[in-house]
């Protein structure tokens, strides 16, 4: 047996900041990746002439050189920041339901409030007191987060932080379209209003307001590569293409990992950033009954439906104003919730033109956009092989129904074009039902109740990702960074 002091599986996001944080902090780290290149759903690939995006939509919590609490520290801290380059958004998004309204949002709070005032007039005492309910609820949430006695902490936090978005909405505005427009983030976490607690939407808005929504040049590959870069560079060792087979355990305790090629590496602590119905199946007759009854009362999550294009036209030529756009079919997030479980026609589409402001992935004379909607794995399940590739592309057509509203004669400009469905993250991630944010992120899922990342259950292993926690980039990065710091702590102890 070959001996590490700690095992990595995964080179996604949250793998990708605990492996590096172990090896710059000194212990002997093996990266395991069963791909070809690091990045999990933080890559890219070619089709022509052009560089599409995966997955990255827009990256909260960088924040400003200084800031406190951002993304930026954590770069800092892992030695990348000096091999990104990060090109800021200056707008949330563009919401667009036709009919309805069609508002962009821009990341600023008195700019956001302004514009809300003068689309829907007669609300801006409304906004404001809505937004200070974003801010003060998301502080505490943080303090509480991080440990704070329950007695200090504001009980206006307890009294709105769970409650359905709807209600909290419901509370400070009567016009259904101003509830819309500030519940647009609500696909971000894969929840509607009605299923979404307050401080979950709370604590996006708060991160996209405060520390701006960003793109990286060369996209999330290039952030991928700079964390492997990082810990390369501090000794660690990785490998590709080698997939984990077990993860071997003693009297209780996690003892190391067997790669599929028959291999045993012997390491006290292992890591997974893998799914956790993956891990604990990696376990075998050592996963503890607490864990399995856990495991049997949670809901694999929301897949993904994606369009990209290479589009022959610029963003201009398009009609492309901002980075990310929303455009829903009507003011029924239920109903499109309802529809992620079917193929019926798209209701919900996040477009991002990655062009507006150049990440380098298009010509000059092009862009690339990506359509994407949510879906569930089970509105796949039927669909015979023979009939996968037609019902694909004719899903795909639905959400250039929907995209024709804010850039009328789109198809005409498309020069490539790929399409990635619930199977394609499923095979790709190798993650239960394709899911892309983990478990359902309800109410029942929140850190609460639920807190996959402090407890594994068993000795050794170590929990990261959004399996653990929250979905998401920047949270999926603090995980792995944050599991590396207590096992280190643990350690010192």
């Amino acid at each position: 047996m070959s001996d590490f002091d700690a095992v990595v599986i995964g080179a996604g996001n949250a793998g990708l900041t605990a492996a590096t944080t172990l090896q710059r902090a000194g212990l002997r780290t093996l990266l395991v990746e069963r791909h070809t290149i690091p990045g999990g759903c933080a890559t890219s690939f070619r089709r022509g002439r052009y560089e599409f995006e995966v997955a990255l939509h827009q990256l909260s919590g960088v924040g400003s050189e200084g800031q406190e609490f951002s993304l930026r520290n954590l770069y800092e801290k892992l030695g990348v920041i000096d091999r990104l380059d990060f090109v800021e958004e200056h707008d949330l998004y563009r919401a667009v339901v036709p009919g309805e309204y069609d508002v962009t949002l821009p990341a600023d709070w008195a700019a956001a409030v302004d514009v809300l005032s003068d689309a829907f007039p007669g609300n801006r005492d409304r906004v404001e007191r809505f937004f200070q309910l974003v801010k003060d609820t998301t502080i505490w949430q943080m303090a509480a987060m991080r440990g704070m006695p329950v007695e200090q902490i504001d009980p206006n936090y307890f009294r709105q932080g769970l409650r359905p978005l709807s209600e909290v909405l419901d509370d400070h505005f009567d016009d259904p379209r101003i509830k819309a427009v500030l519940a647009t983030y609500w696909t971000y976490a894969g929840q509607p209003p009605s299923r979404l607690a307050f401080q979950d939407l709370a604590l996006m808005l708060f991160a996209y307001f405060e520390f701006k929504p960003w793109h990286i040049k060369g996209g999330s590959q290039a952030m991928s590569s700079a964390f492997l870069d990082s810990f390369l560079a501090a000794g660690g060792e990785v490998r590709f293409n080698t997939a984990v087979e077990a993860i071997l355990a003693e009297r209780g305790r996690t003892v190391g990992v067997r790669l599929d090629d028959g291999q045993e590496i012997s390491a006290r602590d292992v890591v997974s950033n893998a799914s956790l119905p993956v891990t604990y199946a990696m376990l075998g007759d050592a996963v503890p009954t607490a864990v399995r009854d856990d495991l049997a009362s949670r809901r694999v999550g929301v897949s993904g439906f994606v369009l990209h294009m290479g589009l022959d036209a610029t963003p201009a030529e398009l009609g492309f104003t901002t980075s990310t756009t929303f455009v829903n079919a009507d003011l029924d997030d239920d109903r499109l919730f309802a529809s992620w479980h079917t193929l019926e026609p798209a209701r919900g589409i996040c477009v991002s033109s990655y062009d507006v402001v150049p990440i380098g992935f298009a010509p000059l004379d092009a862009t690339h956009v990506s359509l994407m909607t949510l879906q569930y794995a089970d509105a796949w399940d039927k669909v015979s092989p023979g009939d996968y590739a037609r019902t694909k592309f004719a899903y795909a057509e639905t959400l250039l129904d929907l995209v024709e509203v804010i850039t009328p004669g789109i198809r005409d400009a498309i020069e490539e074009v790929d399409v990635a469905t619930p199977m394609t993250m499923s095979r790709y991630l190798g993650h239960p039902g394709g899911a892309i944010y983990g478990y359902d992120q309800d109410r029942t899922e929140n850190w609460i109740f639920r807190n996959s990342e402090r407890e594994s259950h068993v000795p050794g292993l170590h929990l990261a990702g959004s399996w653990a926690g929250m979905g998401g980039f920047q949270t999926s990065l603090e995980s792995g960074h944050r599991v590396a710091r207590r096992l280190l702590r643990h350690k010192a102890a």
